[in-house]
């Protein structure tokens, strides 16, 4: 093991489902899950193929309703390869008596090797050697190659290479009762010796898929592909190849294969295009060299080193770290920069959330801001395409301006589904999770975290700006005046925390003036008003003509954002609290102890309290940080600002205050949990943050949540831990025209090197406890201005600096 090897030295068949979606390759335009070429799907392995953005709907009669569902839809299985030895089973490797077993992820070439040796049935005994790759240079490209080496026989050997496009989407069991056939058959061709083809159609979208696969055998340096038989079904088709194996020669199989669909650019159509792909495409050996010639480039950027006083730990977390950034690379690489696609929730690596894009942009946007941040301009314009859907959301519900749906996939409606299954009690429950307004808010801290990396002004001008007013312009239609408090206030929404979601005893959804929610708004409003500032005249001019903006509505804006109220209550020592919700504090103090006796692992306690017939709307629980929130997205600055533009009281100790009392009433049932708390308790400089960082770095790697991770990655969590150590340990900030650096290493972390881009500057840091050192490289951009801790410097292109701290 080492810090770019994820290694799994035998083979555990309880194990299998994680270890596919951890060893997942794609290139942000499709990925594949890190299945056996030989298996399919079943109680241990679970094939999936997943094209970004390529969705579709299916209808399913619920508990007397008619549910419908839209899903990423699992592709053909482009994979499918193994072969029998003299007539005998066809290879599996749960099947024979494994000798030995090794499976690797180059995180560095993201390339997944295995290699087997076995004995059969009837004591032969085999090794093969297997490679894989999914192009990160060639979108549409895919490889694999198979060695089989006969230890101690010879004998006849037939090799079977498939496209089976006869899959369903069953890769999340509590989804298993619902509607799953997303493909409708379409044409299957064998057009050479070496090359078939396979076209489906998703049922209700539209969109055809077409794989077309060349399969060469080779013996040393010489091709000997030999006329195969065909096997043909509906939705699938096969090619057979009969030859004999030796010890002396193995026997090498290449597949290649390419991938197109009907949503794809620049293309006829898309069956010609894959197969001019296919027949065009280099040999494995080639493909990969330029496959990691492009990662090479890309970690050049996305790379960075730590030095921790336990070696161990050191290996450990930089492994850990450059995985979760392979993922996300694999999920939004530079390819997104030509689609229309946003950040699934569980990246393009299983079924789970049905491939929906929710909040989690909110914690990977920054990874891109400062790395590659046409990746975020792109995936951003996801957003923009869907205003109007959003300005249609908005005026069904009855408001103005734009609401952006808590869960979107292909044309921006809300996805959200109405019933949810607990499988800890078979029930289907109501799912009110679409009143998490605040995705509103989180829309705007996005858009606006881009610009003020970049200083993209022509985004902001033509995409960005008109987003933000839409968006505030729902934000003020949607609050309402309290005569008693002369204040304004939200009504019936969801905070993050997800736990909540109606009053105790009250049948009707939603929460009063959740706070976090309230104090987003504000800022949302205070950023539109800024935008007078910040744009041209003349486009600030033309958007308001097209929007029909008015000076009394900017005026209700300003008043709305000094008058919006901010609950509080008081804790058992009396202080004050930032209350989660209006009422919050009347709610029942929960027995921690006694749940953890009873139940062990609480984190889906909400699950966990609906079996047992009752509901954490009763008590002072959270799944995740809801509160705390505000601290993980603003500084103590900003914040400070907030409340003393609202008039009420802010002091430094409202932060470790908060973060006590809200700490120990989560249950951490989100894998995001864990990254924002010890992302707030690491900038208030108090133990704790390493042990929550090491938690949240294991979320996916040891499956903590007990099973989630087979199903999908989790995107939110794993930018989240990266962007632990890009922005939390260094207190990197963008406010105003300065890059603001005020680091906090964590006890045990003592250096900390990495490359970020600032508006078009590219920085090197190296900082340790004691010092920073800042460098940039020569470019015919203006100075920038950089800010170490309090002291604002301006640096020149080329320019190499080290401060004390």
């Amino acid at each position: 093991m080492n810090g770019w090897k994820l290694v799994y030295e035998e083979f555990t068949p309880q194990q299998e489902a994680l270890r596919e979606a951890l060893c997942t390759l794609g290139n942000g335009y499709f990925a594949s899950r890190g299945a056996a070429p030989e298996s399919s799907a079943g109680g241990i392995h679970y094939p999936g193929t997943y094209i970004a953005g390529c969705y579709n709907r299916l209808q399913t009669q619920i508990a007397g309703e008619t549910i419908e569902n839209e899903s990423l839809v699992n592709a053909p299985n482009w994979l499918a390869l193994t072969f029998r030895i003299e007539d005998g089973d066809w290879f599996d490797v749960g099947n024979v008596n494994v000798l030995s077993y090794h499976q690797e992820l180059d995180i560095k070439k993201a390339i997944l090797t295995r290699t087997i040796r076995f004995c059969d049935p009837d004591g032969r005994h085999t090794r093969v050697d297997q490679r894989r790759l999914v192009s990160i240079e060639h979108p549409h490209l895919a490889a694999l190659e198979t060695s089989i080496h006969a230890e101690d026989w010879s004998g006849s050997i037939e090799v079977r290479s498939a496209l089976d496009g006869q899959v369903v989407n069953a890769g999340v069991e509590r989804y298993r009762d619902l509607n799953k056939r997303h493909l409708n058959s379409g044409t299957a061709e064998s057009i050479a010796d070496d090359t078939f083809w396979l076209e489906v159609e998703t049922s209700q979208s539209r969109i055809r898929i077409v794989q077309a696969a060349t399969t060469r055998l080779w013996r040393g340096e010489q091709c000997i592909t030999p006329a195969p038989a065909v096997d043909q079904a509906e939705g699938y088709i096969a090619h057979h190849y009969q030859t004999r194996l030796d010890p002396q020669q193995p026997l090498r199989i290449e597949k290649i294969v390419a991938l197109y669909t009907s949503r794809d650019h620049a293309i006829s159509e898309s069956g010609l295009e894959a197969r001019k792909s296919v027949s065009e495409a280099a040999a494995f050996d080639a493909l990969a060299s330029r496959h990691i010639m492009v990662w090479k480039q890309l970690w050049q950027r996305f790379d960075f080193d730590i030095e921790h006083d336990d070696p161990e730990e050191e290996e450990k977390t930089e492994r850990t770290l450059r995985l979760h950034i392979l993922h996300l690379i694999q999920t939004t690489s530079p390819h997104v920069m030509d689609l229309d696609v946003g950040v699934p929730a569980r990246g393009l690596h299983g079924e789970a959330y049905r491939g929906h894009i929710f909040w989690d942009e909110l914690f990977v946007f920054p990874l891109f801001n400062l790395r590659m941040p046409e990746i975020t301009r792109a995936l951003l314009c996801y957003r923009y395409r869907r205003l109007n859907e959003a300005r249609r959301a908005a005026q069904a519900a009855g408001y103005r301006g734009a609401l952006y749906p808590w869960q979107s996939g292909s044309n921006g409606r809300e996805e959200s589904q109405r019933l949810h299954l607990n499988p800890k009690s078979g029930n289907w429950i109501p799912d009110n999770s679409r009143l998490q307004r605040h995705i509103n808010a989180a829309m705007v801290y996005n858009i606006w975290q881009y610009y003020q990396v970049t200083r993209d002004m022509e985004f902001l001008s033509f995409y960005g700006a008109e987003m933000i007013l839409e968006i505030a312009r729902f934000w003020s239609s949607f609050t309402s005046y309290n005569d008693e408090s002369k204040r304004y206030e939200i009504l019936n929404v969801m905070g993050p925390d997800e736990y909540h979601d109606a009053y105790p005893h009250d049948r009707r959804p939603g929460l009063n003036n959740n706070a976090y929610t309230n104090l987003m708004m504000v800022w949302v409003l205070l950023r539109a008003l800024e935008l007078r500032d910040i744009l041209p005249s003349q486009r600030f001019s033309e958007l308001c003509q097209t929007l029909n903006l008015s000076k009394e509505e900017f005026a209700h804006w300003d008043e709305v954002s000094r008058r919006m109220i901010i609950p509080f209550h008081k804790d058992e020592h009396d202080n004050d609290i930032i209350s989660q919700f209006e009422g919050y504090e009347k709610l029942t103090e929960f027995d921690w102890q006694d749940y953890r006796k009873k139940y062990g692992d609480i984190q889906r306690l909400d699950r966990i309290l609906e079996a047992d017939d009752d509901t954490p709307n009763r008590y002072k629980v959270s799944k995740q940080a809801d509160v705390l929130m505000l601290f993980y997205l603003f500084s103590s600055e900003e914040l400070g600002e907030l409340f003393a533009h609202l008039g009420y009281p802010f002091e430094y100790e409202t932060i470790p205050r908060n973060i006590d009392y809200y700490l120990k009433r989560t249950s951490h049932g989100s894998t995001l949990s864990r990254v924002v708390n010890s992302w707030v308790l690491a900038r208030s400089n108090r133990p704790g943050a390493w042990p929550l960082f090491a938690e949240a770095l294991d979320s996916d790697v040891a499956d903590i949540q007990g099973g989630t991770t087979s199903e999908g990655i989790h995107t939110g969590a794993m930018a989240g831990t990266v962007d632990l150590i890009q922005r939390c340990f260094t207190g990197i900030e963008t406010r105003g025209d300065v890059l603001w650096l005020n680091p906090s290493l964590p006890e045990g972390l003592s250096s900390l090197t990495l490359t970020i881009r600032y508006r078009q500057h590219v920085l090197g840091f190296h900082i340790t406890p004691s010092r920073v050192r800042i460098s940039t490289e020569p470019c015919a951009e203006k100075p920038i201005k950089i800010g170490i801790v309090t002291d604002v410097n301006e640096f020149q292109p080329g320019e190499v600096r080290e401060f004390q701290l």
